[in-house]
């Protein structure tokens, strides 16, 4: 069966999310669930997702590769920080995956930018 094809139209998600408690942002396995949940949420299809750990105590770096583009995160557990970037294109929506996110790490604030990405010419 043939893959379907994506249009080069997608919105791009940066999330800023703080206040969260640290041991949700040390966990490196409990991460990478939560961002492939995240991503089947939002109607995506997970191709491969790599995770890395910087130690005891320390933050977690990860992304979970789509179909549709991907969802990263990198965090700061002393901070109480975490860094999100979902790209994603065609039917996914890349809003309920952020909504999944922000629940489950119990973020206080999230500061955010969206991005509409589209070659010229297209709206």
């Amino acid at each position: 069966m043939a893959a379907t094809p994506h249009l080069p139209l997608g919105t791009h998600l940066l999330a800023d999310l703080s206040g969260i408690a640290p041991e949700r942002l040390r966990d490196c396995a409990a991460l990478e669930r939560l961002l492939r949940a995240a991503a089947t949420t939002a109607g995506a299809q997970v191709l491969h997702s790599h995770f890395h750990s910087f130690g005891a105590g320390q933050g977690v770096t990860g992304v979970v590769l789509l179909a549709e583009s991907h969802i990263s995160i990198h965090t700061w557990p002393e901070c109480s920080f975490a860094a999100v970037d979902i790209f994603m294109c065609g039917a996914a929506r890349p809003q309920l995956a952020l909504d999944v996110l922000k629940e489950a790490l119990q973020a206080a604030h999230c500061q955010l930018q969206s991005v509409r990405r589209a070659p010229p010419g297209h709206a």
